[in-house]
């Protein structure tokens, strides 16, 4: 499953919706994202979402979509 996380990039920043982020990962479960990004980054993670196949083929026309490896 592809994984769509949003973040912010430190963990000592509040949260800011204009400052929040996105990387997208394939994973086994939200379990696994959850500890490949925090084993990877200092990254304060807001939210995991797994994303059905119409909500990736929206995400896959941005030109911001790029998977994410650890």
């Amino acid at each position: 499953m592809i994984y769509k996380v949003l973040y912010q990039e430190t963990k000592q920043d509040n949260p800011r919706r204009e400052y929040t982020h996105s990387i997208y990962v394939d994973a086994e479960s939200s379990i696994d994202v959850r500890e490949a990004v925090e084993k990877n980054t200092n990254y304060d993670i807001e939210l995991i979402q797994e994303l059905d196949e119409k909500h990736l083929e929206y995400e896959q026309k941005s030109p911001n979509f790029k998977l994410t490896e650890f």
